[in-house]
């Protein structure tokens, strides 16, 4: 009898199963979701080539350099890299000195000895990058009710990471004529900014990049344009979100190729172990 209701049971589930699948074929291929503006004008990342790139590439520290000085005097002001430390700007071609200048350059959380009560001091290199509000709030208030989010790992954490940045700080634009004229409830609210490239076409972000020369790199370096700013800016966000990568390229071929040897030193042993044993 249990036997039979397990079977009733299974039945009746499969049959609902079935009955909703065949009615939203029904509903999807009789009533079409109505085209969206997000649908139609969002646009996929440009794209975006980097040193460190492929499965050879290595990051090239000048543009990780200059990329953390975008960071520092633009972005730092909204964003935090919390999973970062002062110290691990070393691995960019920094000395101590600079590092430790680096560090007192922010202002971090601390205890004030004599009171115990809380306040800031100049970060030390062992301090990670301080949070720009004091939480979540004052986040929100600053930022058009939008908390910006940290960007330790953001080119983890989007799809295609590094073009998504790159494209989104070169994509801001003016809201297109035609848009508007096809779906007027979408058009830009205020206090948002048009990205075709930003999911929902509409961020609180205002264009952070806004001219040549914003941040001036040192000789050497490339005219700073927007898009060169853009570039490297992302470089630099792909270190932070995997800071051992030229390390884990550099370890993983030779394991390849140590693997390789092994297989082809198993087979030959194998071989010659039942070379005698056939026909047994």
């Amino acid at each position: 009898m249990i036997r039979l209701f397990g079977i009733l049971a299974g039945l009746f589930f499969s049959a609902a199963a079935l009955w909703a699948f065949g009615n939203g074929a029904v509903n999807y291929i009789t009533d079409p979701t109505a085209p969206t503006a997000e649908h139609e004008f969002h646009l996929l990342p440009k794209e975006l080539n980097l040193a460190s790139d492929g499965p050879f590439g290595k990051f090239d520290k000048q543009q990780l350099q200059r990329g953390f000085q975008v960071y520092k005097e633009v972005c730092s002001a909204c964003h935090s890299l919390r999973h970062v430390a002062f110290r691990d700007l070393a691995a960019l071609g920094y000395n101590e000195a600079e590092v430790k200048a680096i560090a007192a350059g922010f202002q971090v959380p601390g205890i004030d000895p004599a009171t115990g009560e809380t306040t800031t001091r100049p970060g030390l290199p062992i301090d990670y990058f301080p949070k720009p509000f004091a939480n979540d709030i004052a986040a929100r208030a600053a930022n058009n009710n939008a908390v910006p989010p940290d960007l330790s790992l953001i080119t983890k954490a989007r799809h295609e990471g590094p073009a998504y940045v790159y494209s989104l700080l070169t994509g801001f634009q003016d809201q297109p004529a035609e848009l508007v004229a096809k779906f007027p409830d979408a058009k830009t609210p205020n206090g948002l900014h048009y990205n075709p490239y930003f999911a929902n076409l509409n961020l609180a972000m205002a264009p952070p990049l806004t001219s040549e020369g914003q941040v001036a790199y040192g000789e050497g370096n490339p005219k700073p344009t927007v898009d060169r700013m853009a570039q490297d800016v992302s470089a630099f966000l792909v270190w932070t979100a995997e800071p051992s990568l030229d390390k884990r390229k550099q370890t993983g071929w030779p394991v390849l190729g140590f693997l390789l040897f092994a297989t082809v030193l198993a087979y030959l042993s194998k071989k010659e172990i039942w070379r005698d044993k056939k026909g047994h």
